[in-house]
């Protein structure tokens, strides 16, 4: 899955690798480039939160999206893995102020299509 272009970041580019291990769970790996600080956004957030649309269990949030270097820094590359039993539709970005929140804002960063 690619990420859209985004109106909110537009140099931010990203792919989702989606591969089945040997439990039959999907494991995902999200590669994120010039996506600029959370801060940098208007209005400003503390967090980038990764979702995931699934087939029959609703919205599931991922967790945090942390650059390689654990914060935005001037290489602007974020990495993320993460291993669920649920099948993705499609997977988004948003910006938040509290990671551990269990629906996502209406603040969406960037977006892949859906499956």
């Amino acid at each position: 899955m690619t990420f859209k272009t985004s109106t909110v970041v537009p140099a931010a580019q990203g792919s989702v690798k989606i591969t089945k291990d040997d439990n039959g769970n999907n494991e995902l790996n999200l590669t994120i480039l010039h996506l600029t600080d959370p801060s940098r956004l208007s209005p400003s957030k503390k967090y980038y939160v990764i979702w995931m649309e699934t087939e029959d269990n609703g919205t599931k949030n991922l967790g945090q999206l942390k650059s390689e270097s654990g914060f935005f820094s001037s290489t602007l590359k974020a990495y993320f893995h993460t291993v669920t039993p649920f099948d993705p539709r499609r997977v988004f970005i948003t910006a938040e102020n509290d990671i551990n929140i269990q629906t996502p804002s209406s603040q969406t960063v960037m977006v892949t299509n859906s499956k």
